[in-house]
């Protein structure tokens, strides 16, 4: 679950991982419901309640698994001091952010799987952040 924190972002807590994957990852099924929930565009923002996000029990382990089918609309969250595009995969346990190697040192958390605080960006700050990232990854070809 995220509840309202500031003007741009939810807090909420979850699990951060390790992941063998190349992009950070979480829960498919949640990250589509948090996606239709935040950042649809037919409907408005929502207001100052909860942002729910289904599943009360611990993580297990990421597993290897075959099925790697993933949906490409990130949401931004802030874990430490970096800011992360996370995008839905099968085979992340639910209310877990599973983080590439890299991408979990800069978070800088440590003795992983822990349960993490993790600010998601709203949609005004999110599309903010994806501009910025899109200016440098051009900046760079």
């Amino acid at each position: 679950m995220f509840a309202p924190f500031s003007s741009g972002y939810y807090l909420g807590r979850l699990y951060v991982q390790p992941h063998a994957g190349d992009r950070p990852a979480m829960h498919r099924e949640q990250h589509g419901h948090v996606v239709a929930q935040l950042y649809d565009e037919d409907g408005p923002e929502p207001g100052p309640a909860a942002v729910d996000v289904p599943g009360e029990e611990p993580p297990e382990r990421v597993t290897a698994g075959d099925d790697t089918a993933d949906d490409d609309r990130p949401l931004v969250m802030k874990i430490g001091g970096t800011h992360i595009p996370v995008h839905g995969e099968t085979g992340v346990p639910e209310r877990t952010v599973a983080l590439p190697a890299d991408w979990l040192e800069a978070t800088r958390v440590k003795n992983p799987p822990t349960l993490t605080e993790v600010l998601l960006a709203k949609r005004e700050r999110m599309d903010q952040l994806l501009a910025v990232a899109d200016d440098a990854r051009s900046a760079r070809t």
